[in-house]
């Protein structure tokens, strides 16, 4: 298949061109002019260059394309409050973008997330499943309901066959190191200071978000599906605690945040219909650490 992604270069996005790539899928990437580029040399078949919200490069990514893979967003526009900006490049092109896919019968996944959730119901006695209702808490959640509500109308209107994947926090390696989850924990800790973050979230590891998009990819004739992606609750403390555990040392840890979230995310679509079970659990995040650290090392960066 020909696979026409956005987003290629960030974290998730390099994960899914080299992942398309190996298993012999064609990708055609829609990358910034400023965006690095060298950790996805020979996953991507072709090249337009562009912002998110350039119209132009909307016909040369989809051209003979078989799936779009839509994930990039401007964090920037975001973190800075430019909300008007933030309309347009991250929700109106991203609406245009799907209405041309749709006028070419072309199959969709989106990356969602799972911040189209903060109020969450009671009537689902904690265990959240893909009919309950999209109510954010911030713009970001809003932006992703919203893309989410017009794929729908697409799939209504025109025939549109779209999936909806619904990432928690992703861990994993960022070619960015710093911005790998897990890297001011080792430095906090390596440094032997207290460790006083409270607090903690779902995780899914980027190789997981990895196989479910291609998953979703393959399910061109099916109906629409809305996947959640969050394989084990954590705190930053257990984090905390697995670095004291891997650099050999002990720094005191603010144990104090609930060991179990209020609310859980159901996973049974993911598993009966993509067939992608997760089963990392704490050990994944381990690992996970483990990779960093010894690249943090080889960097000289701890």
């Amino acid at each position: 298949m020909r696979i026409a992604l956005t987003g290629a270069s960030g974290f998730i996005g390099a994960a899914l061109a080299r992942r398309f790539a190996q298993r012999g899928d064609e990708v055609t990437a829609l990358m910034r002019t400023s965006s690095r580029r060298d950790h996805v040399e020979g996953h991507i078949d072709r090249m337009v260059v562009g912002p998110q919200d350039d119209r132009d490069a909307f016909a040369p990514l989809l051209d003979d394309a078989d799936v779009l893979v839509h994930n990039s967003v401007d964090w920037k526009l975001l973190k800075e409050d430019r909300l008007k900006e933030h309309y347009d490049s991250n929700l109106a092109a991203s609406l245009e973008l799907i209405d041309e896919a749709a006028k070419r019968n072309i199959h969709i996944v989106y990356m969602s997330s799972v911040a189209v959730h903060h109020h969450m119901l009671d009537d689902w006695n904690g265990r959240i499943d893909h009919q309950h209702p999209t109510r954010p808490g911030n713009h970001y959640g809003a932006l992703k309901a919203a893309v989410e509500s017009h794929l729908w109308s697409c799939h209504a209107t025109s025939g549109l066959t779209f999936s909806a994947i619904r990432p928690a926090a992703v861990y994993g390696q960022d070619p960015r190191i710093q911005r790998t989850i897990g890297y001011p924990i080792l430095r906090a800790v390596s440094g032997g200071k207290p460790f006083e973050r409270a607090g903690g979230g779902k995780f899914i590891h980027v190789e997981d978000v990895a196989s479910a998009t291609l998953a979703a990819a393959d399910r061109r004739d099916g109906e629409p599906g809305i996947y959640h992606l969050a394989e084990l609750y954590a705190r930053w403390c257990d984090w905390a605690e697995l670095a004291c555990e891997l650099l050999d040392t002990r720094v005191e840890i603010d144990r104090s945040s609930p060991e179990h979230p209020k609310n859980q995310f159901e996973l049974t679509q993911l598993e009966d219909r993509l067939g992608i079970r997760l089963d990392r659990g704490l050990d994944g995040i381990r690992e996970h650490l483990a990779e960093l650290l010894e690249r943090m090392r080889e960097a000289d960066l701890i």
